[in-house]
């Protein structure tokens, strides 16, 4: 896998670049994986709801083709965007989401970060009331659990969102990717519903009490992407 650190990269030239390197690849084209930061976005995607984008101001909001919903990309957040042939990865989507996550998880445990999957909703999550423990959380999907049917529960309570996922495919090759949160302005996700859940709290490492830099998480976590989508 060939790995490409962009930098600073406006968001929409860089889908445009994602798009077209998919769009034109053939069975030996070998796999890539960039890692950059955006410029402030909000992007939506093929599921999202444009009431869910509160109050936008002078952020512009991106139409893009990726699942799931709305989300922001900012200045000190990894955004890893792994362009991978899947078929011949041997793997099919939900294997694919499953090591994404696998690499946020470890790429987090080196900093003494315990994160967490929660069912039916991709991403990463921490306990806010303490993110270095290494207990669990209930496992079923926020819709099923004791308490969360009243309209006004919360179904991610005490839980904070520290990376985003979302993914496109076409013809067996996947593109965008996953945006873990280190050090950054995260006010902007508080003028949207992220990935489409009302109320539900963003954190970032900074945020959490651990001290390190974009440079350092970008690297461990493309290490982890790079071993773990490798053939």
């Amino acid at each position: 896998m060939i790995v490409r650190l962009l930098g600073r990269a406006d968001y929409a030239p860089t889908l445009a670049a994602m798009r077209a390197f998919t769009e034109s690849r053939g069975a030996s084209t070998e796999d890539e994986l960039w890692l950059c930061e955006h410029p402030p976005v909000y992007t939506q995607g093929v599921a999202g709801k444009p009431d869910h984008v509160l109050d936008p101001r002078d952020i512009p909001v991106v139409p893009t083709n990726r699942g799931g919903q709305v989300t922001y990309h900012g200045p000190g957040q990894v955004v890893a965007y792994p362009l991978v042939d899947l078929k011949r990865l041997g793997i099919f989507v939900k294997e694919y989401v499953h090591r994404i996550e696998h690499c946020v998880l470890k790429t987090l445990e080196a900093e003494g970060v315990t994160g967490h999957r929660v069912a039916g909703a991709p991403g990463i999550y921490v306990k806010l009331d303490d993110p270095f423990g290494h207990g669990g959380i209930d496992p079923r999907p926020p819709k099923d659990r004791p308490g969360v049917r009243a309209p006004d529960a919360d179904p991610f309570a005490g839980l904070g969102k520290i990376a985003a996922l979302g993914i496109k495919v076409s013809r067996h090759c996947a593109y965008h990717g996953v945006a873990l949160n280190v050090a950054m302005d995260l006010s902007p996700f508080e003028r949207i519903y992220p990935c489409g859940y009302a109320g539900l709290k963003t954190v970032d490492l900074a945020t959490l009490g651990v001290s390190t830099d974009w440079s350092t998480v970008a690297q461990r976590l493309g290490d982890k992407l790079a071993s773990h989508l490798t053939p």
